[in-house]
């Protein structure tokens, strides 16, 4: 195994890395750079495609570099992905809800030993967005040729003067993990944190009414007395110039709730939702919640295939707790999915318990990190450990019976 690597001009840079003659990959810095057959790689991940992408490049936080990873067999695209590297000390905050020692000092130990940070996959969801490949690819080598770009990424980052601290492959289940088991990945330490939150949809449901029925007579009181709560408020699809006229309200709403979670590591900028609703038209959908004629709520969700994924949201806390917002916000997503035929939702990370009580199934998720300290490295469960905010939740079961 050797490698080449050749730099050109500052706004595009090629690396190539042969791996037994078979495999070479192609970094690039910006969308327009994308081979035309990317799309087509794309098709069974929106977050891998290039209206998506270019969203991101267009209304990225001001702390994240995106990279964007062609795998070619001879001149054949046969891979694509992602990589974000995050420069955490250009944060504001990494997070106001818990203020106690243990956090201070945990911020104190991220600043200065773990600020710099290379994602292989999307840190602004959780899930396998990290690559897609072709059928004919070797798993396995596949992966291997992206801990290579990896490389390839951290010494280009170095001649910027950005030292990389951490690398990170991120989230995988069981099976998707198994495309990690090679010598080159054994210095990197294998983590899981809050699990993803996945709501399924049962084959003999077709519309909301037939999930209503399925829940035992506790959630369904539950579901009733949240929708009482909320009476007085208006849901509304926003279109783009809404979403526009709307956007510093949005920004609020969302920079609050930013704020208050336990862990950040990046903030979106202002324009981020009018841009997803301007590259991904009808596969973006977003969602306000107004009480006399006042935005005080908002919820996005956007069309993956079969599969619907929630993004971001935004309320104001107090109106939030009077009207059970966010829980009302839940069973929405749910009656939309399950109306239009979505297989299953995705409800990422956080409020794990109150997602449960929906129907919500925890997914473990499975990462992989090194540090470039070697010290650090060997004791990497430990430097996590330090890092990684502890949850405790309670898991639910709204149904009569299992599916």
């Amino acid at each position: 195994m050797f490698f080449q690597y050749t730099l050109t001009l500052s706004t595009y840079y090629e690396t190539l890395y042969f791996l037994n003659s078979t495999y070479t990959f192609t970094l690039y810095e910006t969308v327009s750079q994308l081979p035309d057959q990317w799309n087509n790689l794309a098709a069974s991940n929106v977050f891998l495609s290039i209206p998506y992408l270019e969203a991101l490049e267009q209304s990225a936080p001001l702390n994240m570099q995106c990279f964007y990873i062609g795998l070619f067999e001879n001149t054949k695209l046969v891979g694509i992905s992602l990589a974000q590297f995050l420069n955490l000390n250009q944060l504001e905050s990494f997070g106001e809800r818990d203020k106690c020692i243990k956090t201070f000092f945990r911020n104190i130990i991220f600043r200065n030993f773990g600020a710099h940070v290379l994602f292989i996959g999307n840190n602004m969801l959780t899930g396998q967005n990290a690559f897609c490949f072709s059928i004919e690819v070797n798993l396995v080598k596949g992966v291997e040729v992206l801990h290579l770009a990896s490389l390839a990424i951290r010494e280009n980052l170095k001649k910027q003067g950005l030292k990389t601290h951490l690398t990170t492959f991120k989230d995988f289940n069981q099976e998707e993990l198994t495309a990690f088991s090679t010598p080159i990945f054994s210095n990197f330490y294998r983590f899981t944190t809050q699990p993803n939150m996945v709501f399924c949809s049962w084959d003999h449901w077709k519309t909301f009414d037939d999930y209503l029925s399925s829940l035992t007579k506790k959630y369904r009181d539950q579901y009733k007395r949240c929708r009482k709560k909320g009476e007085g408020i208006e849901k509304q699809k926003l279109d783009l110039n809404a979403i526009i006229f709307l956007e510093d309200t949005i920004y609020e709403l969302y920079h609050h709730v930013a704020l208050n979670a336990p862990f950040n590591t990046f903030f979106l900028a202002k324009n981020h939702f009018r841009m997803m609703k301007e590259k991904l038209k009808d596969k973006f959908l977003f969602y306000g919640y107004f009480e006399k004629g006042e935005l005080i709520g908002f919820n996005t969700l956007v069309k993956n295939g079969d599969q619907m994924d929630t993004y971001f949201l935004g309320y104001d806390e107090q109106i939030q707790r009077e009207k059970m917002l966010y829980l009302n916000m839940l069973y929405d997503m749910v009656a939309y999915s399950i109306n239009k035929g979505f297989k299953e939702i995705v409800f990422a990370r956080t409020a794990l318990e109150i997602k449960s009580s929906i129907g919500a199934k925890p997914e473990k998720m499975t990462g992989l990190i090194q540090h470039s300290n070697r010290l650090i490295n060997l004791n990497m469960s430990t430097f996590f450990a330090s890092l990684e905010p502890k949850s405790t939740w309670k898991e639910r079961n709204p149904f009569k019976e299992n599916p």
